[in-house]
This record gives structure tokens, sequence and C-alpha cells, in this order.
């Protein structure tokens, strides 16, 4: 009875709880929340210090008694207690530091997960001051998040590029018909780049560093225009700071394992795709949505993989968290069909 008096102050929330970002969606109010999953806390005792992107800030740039921790790895949860942290102070942010708030919390998480690791989800959000904790899958949640009209009859494939895990799922009449999920994303692309700088610069660079690449003149498919930039690090030879030029080409060529890894998981789930909905795909195309969808070029490399049509979501980024929010107000419609658990 005092949950449920609780839970008619809290607002219910979606959660997109991501390797790289932490989306929250309130109902009534949309995204109210954006921040990156890291925490700062102090070595030795996980005090928590900060949390987000004042946490983010202190990456690679700490002193030896802070450790700014990411919790997240690959889609599942790293550390249970970090990210059992980072959840309540979110909750407690969008709920304006109310220590009483209990909402109903829908999670999205990636659809090859454990059924161990979506406990430890469930358990960490509990903890957290959750009422009630719901999952949905990343890829069902980016569709209903683009708009695709998953309720028909149809096919509709959508790829959902996250910072820990690429999903690709095939979805007809509200549920997803296969769904192939590989732990490659924007982290993976990021490593690629800091090992490349190492492999032929003997340059040492930090994964803030590495991010900053792949977003200036990262690209996936040879562009109109080459582009170049300077890149800072540590010579590791001379063990001194370093500056060098790096070009597009020369980083396009070192996100081709990652960016191969991803074409191949949407061949592999193109292979097996009934004709009926195969034949809805020719006209349709897929959706890539996700982070790593804002690669320059990608949509134009799926294409010629695929010779299929490929759009890019409006707001890739927000996608999850939006497809949260629609489930958010069908939420006992979708608790009676099994689309959430």
């Amino acid at each position: 009875m005092f949950n449920l008096l609780l839970g008619l102050f809290s607002d219910d929330i979606g959660i997109d709880l991501g390797t790289a970002n932490t989306l929250v969606y309130v109902r009534d109010r949309g995204i109210v929340l954006r921040e990156p999953s890291v925490v700062a806390v102090q070595s030795g005792t996980k005090k928590v210090l900060k949390v987000g992107l004042e946490a983010k800030r202190m990456v690679g740039r700490t002193p030896g008694n802070i450790q700014a921790i990411r919790p997240m790895k690959q889609g599942v949860i790293a550390d249970f207690e970090i990210t059992e942290a980072m959840l309540r102070h979110f909750i407690r942010s969008v709920h304006n530091r109310k220590f009483w708030a209990r909402p109903r919390v829908i999670i999205a998480v990636p659809s090859g997960i454990t059924e161990v690791e979506k406990r430890a989800v469930k358990d960490s959000a509990m903890h957290a001051g959750a009422r009630a904790v719901f999952l949905i899958e990343e890829p069902l949640a980016a569709a209903i998040g683009v708009g695709l009209p998953i309720q028909e009859p149809a096919g509709n494939l959508i790829v959902d590029i996250g910072g820990g895990t690429t999903e690709v799922a095939l979805i007809s009449l509200g549920q997803i018909v296969f769904c192939r999920s590989v732990r490659v994303g924007g982290d993976e692309l990021d490593e690629c780049i800091a090992q490349y700088m190492k492999r032929v610069y003997n340059l040492m660079i930090g994964e803030r560093t590495a991010e900053d690449i792949k977003i200036t003149i990262g690209s996936a498919y040879p562009l109109e225009q080459e582009l170049t930039l300077e890149v800072k690090g540590r010579d590791l030879v001379a063990g001194l700071p370093k500056t060098i030029t790096v070009t597009s080409e020369e980083i396009r060529e070192a996100l081709q394992d990652p960016i191969s890894s991803i074409i191949e998981a949407i061949r592999f789930t193109l292979e097996r795709c009934p004709p009926e909905l195969s034949g809805d795909l020719i006209d349709r195309g897929l959706v890539i949505a996700g982070g790593g969808s804002m690669l320059r070029g990608i949509e134009k490399l799926m294409a010629e993989q695929t010779e299929l049509p490929v759009h890019v979501a409006e707001d890739p980024l927000s996608a999850v968290a939006e497809g949260t929010g629609v489930v958010l107000n069908a939420l006992n419609l979708l608790l009676q069909s099994g689309g959430i658990e």
C-alpha cells in the first residue's frame, strides 16, 4: 500500500540504458535527461562523486584517488553497484531529487542478453528506487521510436547501432521475427581508431580523443572531399607529447573490421528472412538508428551491400528512448500481450 501511494506521486519513466549514454523519458514530458553512462568514484571506496557529463569530463584525466567508470559494457551491466548508483541518481534527477519517488520503469535492453543479465538490470533498477521494472528489447523500442508500422502484417527491418552492441531485427505484427545481436558498436569503433594510431604512428591516445576523431573525420564510405585532422597524443618511442595529421581515408581503413561485422549481421538477418517479408523489404528498405548511424556514409555502404533502400532515423540518438515513451502510454495493453516482461 505504501509503495502504491508513493507511485501516485511518481511519474512512470522509460530508460534507454546504453553503454555510452543513458536517456530518460518521463510520461507526458518526453525525454528529460540525456547523460553519458559514466560515474566518477573515490578509489577503493566506490563512493560516487559525479555522474553523467561531469564524470565523463574526468575520463583519462583523473588523479590516482578518483576513477571514472563506465558501468555498462557491450550493452550489459559490468558493475552492479555503480549501475545502481547511476540509475538512482538519474531517477531522482527527473523527480527533482525526491527521495521517496517510486516510479514504474521500462528499460530497453539488447535482444541478445541472457536471463541472468536481464535479472541484473531489473535488480539494479529496483534497488535504485523503481516500484516495478519492465524490459523491452532495444530493436523493438527503436522501431517504435522511429515510427515504423510494426503492427502491420509486413516486414520492417531496423538496425540499431549503439555504443556497445548492434541489433538487427526483422519485425512483423508487433513482434520480432528474427534478430541478430553483435557486440560491436561505437566503443569498438573508438578502440579500432586508438589501436590504428598506436600501430601506425606509435601514438598513444585516450578514448575521448578516439571518439573525437570518429565524430570529426570518421566515415564508412569514400567522401566527396576527404577530411584531415590534427591529433595530439603521447609518442610511445620518445615518451613525449606529439601532434600528427591523419586523414579520413586512414580512419576509414581503421574502421573496416567492425563495420564489416555490422554489415555481416544485416546479411545474416536477410538470409533468414521469410520470402514474403523479403518482398516487403524491397520497397520498404531498412531503417538505421543509434549513434553509429551518424557515421558518415554508413547508409550508402549498407545500401550498396544489401541492394535495399536505407533510411537514417530523423533523431537516431533518441529512437530507443522515444520508443519506451510510446510503450509507457500503452503499458497495460503490452503487459497483457507479452510485448514486454
